[in-house]
């Protein structure tokens, strides 16, 4: 009886002690050994040292990619030409539209003159003082009064945490990124360091009555947009060809664009610096000391500014006010023509319905 509790009790023990013997034996079994990785393989999967960063443009938040192939310049050349002609037909399809305008309101702008001194004012004096202030500004400082603000608009988005994605991928310029074409266009508009957009917005803000006087509000307009998409263009080549993927982005290279305008119409101006005006020099001295900078900093390799963008629009604008001023905007005349008799139709085809 013993025998048999002891064997009942018992008799299961040594299957559980194997089970816990087996157990121990494959946990602590060792692993196999992985095969090397050859040198090559090692070496790139290793990450490499950090890139140098601009402290004018904001971290990335990916990964660099690998070095893209010359074909995903095609797409950016195509838009460039492709926005250049749209900008310069709606500028003037837009001057077209104005001058209508003012020629038909011209009587109901005089009539309501007149209404408005028969009426009491009840304007506030916070409201005066802002028209006082608009109405002494020039057409040039009016007309880049918006492209300021949407600077500072999107200056604004850069300040937000869950937008910075957004806007490094729309908002930086870069070959190798996955969006090619917009940011062309809004990265004209973005600046993520404060001194960076003062310093861009001061000196369109002092070029801005000479370039408009020069070249009207629509043009001016058609101009500053396509030399922010043409720069950008030549900063792809750039960075394609000397393979330094670095995003870019800022109003620097329209407002070259502006400022070689300016400098090569009135080469004789004198300009100054903001702290030392004082010294004085000639707008002409001025443009070849930039160009020469921007040059040796383009050979030389120098990070600080995309001196390929600042190059392409200082080009761009010495080219058009001294050729194509005549082949762009003096031929302007058949996109017109044509505008206008699509109006005339339109218009007639709605009084005759009205009639009816």
């Amino acid at each position: 009886m013993a025998w048999r509790c002891w064997a009942r009790a018992g008799g299961p023990r040594p299957h559980r002690l194997a089970l816990l013997l087996l157990q121990p034996r494959r946990c602590f079994r060792r692993p196999r050994p992985r095969p090397e990785e050859p040198p090559a393989a090692a070496a790139e999967a290793r990450p490499g040292p950090p890139l140098p960063r601009r402290s004018l443009c904001p971290p990335s938040p990916t990964a660099a990619a690998g070095r893209p192939s010359p074909r995903r310049l095609v797409k950016p050349l195509l838009f460039a030409v492709g926005f250049t002609g749209s900008a310069f037909g709606s500028a003037a399809i837009w001057q077209y539209e104005s001058l209508k305008s003012r020629v038909q309101t011209y009587f109901e702008e005089a009539r309501a003159d007149w209404m408005d001194k028969m009426r009491p004012q009840k304007r506030g004096e916070f409201r005066k003082q802002v028209n006082s202030w608009w109405n002494s500004l020039t057409e040039g400082q009016r007309t880049v009064t918006g492209i300021i603000a949407a600077n500072v608009f999107v200056f604004c988005l850069w300040r937000l945490p869950g937008m910075r994605r957004f806007m490094f991928t729309y908002f930086t310029s870069n070959p190798s990124s996955r969006a090619l074409c917009s940011p062309m266009l809004l990265s004209t508009f973005s600046h993520f360091s404060l001194f960076h957009m003062a310093a861009n917005m001061y000196v369109l803000w002092s070029f801005s009555s000479s370039i408009v006087s020069l070249l009207g509000c629509e043009q001016f307009i058609a101009v500053y947009l396509s030399a922010g998409v043409i720069s950008t263009f030549v900063s792809y080549v750039a960075k394609m060809a000397t393979g330094r993927f670095e995003p870019s982005l800022g109003a620097s290279g329209a407002i070259m664009t502006v400022l070689a305008a300016v400098c090569t119409k009135m080469p004789e101006a004198k300009l100054a610096i903001i702290l030392l005006p004082m010294f004085t020099f000639t707008a002409g001295s001025a443009l070849k000391a930039i160009l020469a900078f921007d040059t040796a900093g383009l050979v030389l390799g120098w990070r600080l500014f995309d001196h390929a963008a600042h190059l392409g629009g200082a080009l761009f604008g010495m080219w058009y006010v001294t050729y194509g001023h005549e082949l762009i905007w003096k031929n302007r005349e058949p996109l017109v023509k044509a505008w206008h008799e699509m109006r005339t139709k339109n218009t007639g085809k709605g009084g005759g319905g009205r009639s009816n």
